[in-house]
């Protein structure tokens, strides 16, 4: 099925890729010294997502982090009660991890792409939903439209590590065969994509994503899944980490082997 993505509205935000140093061991990608001098509520996160991050075999790993955050309309309540600011807070630790710019680029969706923004440390405390709430209407759930802005921001930055992108939805897209169609092509560009479900749904097509077979579909496994549930805001800090990461290192062998990753 070919998919027109001429109409889409262009990102206006950029992220320019930062020089990067080899890393030495398991060093993260911004020292706890800068986190808690700009940052200090992230600092218990950061702790804990790095302590993830070495039980997964991942310290030391350089990403580009990105958010990607669902608007359609049953996600109104966990923006209410602050599940989404606190998925965003918990994304910003890893990416200090992960990405020594300390900036996470965000983008919403619904219908299309309802807005873009950036988290940071010095910037991120009761973000999100003041600009959730300047978005508008909240619409449908397509999937596509926003997997393709990550692709064409990443493409754009010029950035030689790769992407781990953190995808939050409620429910399954309007348009499952585009979802499938980005996904299954994008597995040759050096982006992970991590969903992770919010609520009561069964996350049938996202499963389905998650075991689209290799290579018959897409020459590697490029993403994960996990549901956390009707209240995600609950799910200890330590285990939202653990099911971020478990397939990441993974697909990190994989890529290399496949040579969409260097080194």
């Amino acid at each position: 099925m070919a998919i027109d993505y001429s109409k889409r509205p262009r990102i206006d935000y950029h992220k320019r890729p930062e020089a990067s140093a080899p890393a030495i061991g398991p060093a993260p990608a911004i020292s706890l010294e800068k986190v808690a001098a700009q940052a200090p509520g992230l600092v218990s996160l950061y702790k804990t997502a790095a302590v993830s991050l070495a039980k997964h075999a991942a310290g030391g790993q350089r990403a580009a982090v990105y958010l990607v955050l669902d608007r359609s309309g049953s996600m109104r309540r966990y923006y209410r009660n602050g599940s989404v600011q606190h998925l965003a807070e918990q994304t910003l630790a890893l990416a200090a991890n992960l990405d020594d710019d300390g900036v996470v680029p965000v983008i919403f969706f619904s219908t299309d792409i309802d807005g873009t923004a950036e988290i940071s440390l010095d910037a991120y405390q009761d973000r999100i939903n003041p600009l959730h709430d300047s978005l508008g209407r909240m619409g449908r759930t397509n999937y596509h439209v926003a997997m393709q802005a990550v692709i064409d921001h990443y493409q754009a930055s010029g950035a030689d590590d790769p992407a781990f992108v953190v995808f939050q939805t409620d429910g399954s897209p309007t348009s499952r065969t585009a979802a499938e169609h980005v996904l299954c092509t994008a597995a040759r560009l050096p982006i992970f994509w991590q969903f992770i479900g919010f609520g009561d749904d069964e996350f049938r097509f996202l499963r389905k994503l998650d075991d689209l077979p290799v290579p018959d579909r897409r020459i590697v496994d490029n993403a994960g899944f996990f549901a956390a549930g009707p209240k995600p805001k609950t799910l200890s800090d330590a285990a939202l980490y653990d099911q971020l990461l478990q397939e990441f290192p993974l697909w990190l062998d994989s890529a290399r082997s496949a040579g969409i990753l260097k080194g």
